[in-house]
């Protein structure tokens, strides 16, 4: 017994050190979180409209019937990152033509509307989702998150932070191509 007590110490920094060596591996991805929905229908949800906007709710059914894939983007006037990725949000749907869909997560309706009127509203539909509900239906870790769905309702991707910087872009970009190929091929 006296031992066993004698060891513990030693075994528990055993295991201290390989969890800090696993994260020191610089071949894993802290931001590569992954997520049950790839692959699976999307969560039903059915948002109201942010108040005063004048862009109708969002629900499940508004991603299901699409010829091309949507893009989902989960964001809030009090995220930073969302400020900074809303440009290259509304610069992918004014070049590259992709249906944007926004849930405005627990966000003041107010703040939200006055913080679209100093961007820009690039979304077609914005869910309100004040009490968080629909975001952990959609399993988010945080915002902003963005999702591709093809038009049967499946989630193909999902993009955790800001699509921001040339690499991130460019990886949404191949997801969406690989997204918009999948949907012409099953077409």
């Amino acid at each position: 017994m006296r031992r066993t007590l004698a060891a513990l110490p030693i075994l528990i920094a055993l295991v201290f050190g390989a969890f800090f060596l696993w994260g020191l591996n610089p071949d894993r991805d802290p931001n590569a979180i992954p997520s049950v929905l790839i692959s699976q229908p999307a969560p039903t949800f059915d948002l109201p409209p942010v108040e005063g906007i004048g862009v109708p709710g969002l629900s499940r059914e508004n991603l299901i019937g699409n010829p091309e894939p949507v893009v989902v983007n989960v964001f809030a006037s009090w995220c930073v990152p969302c400020r900074a990725e809303h440009a290259v949000l509304t610069r992918m749907v004014e070049r590259d033509g992709i249906r944007l869909f926004g849930i405005n997560y627990k966000d003041k309706p107010e703040d939200a509307r006055a913080w679209l009127d100093n961007l820009g509203n690039p979304y077609e539909l914005i869910g309100s989702d004040l009490n968080g509900r629909a975001g952990i239906e959609w399993g988010i870790s945080g915002v902003p998150e963005t999702f591709i769905v093809a038009g049967d309702g499946t989630v193909l991707y999902r993009y955790v932070g800001p699509i921001v910087g040339a690499d991130a872009e460019a990886e949404f970009a191949t997801a969406l191509a690989q997204a918009r190929t999948k949907i012409g091929a099953n077409s």
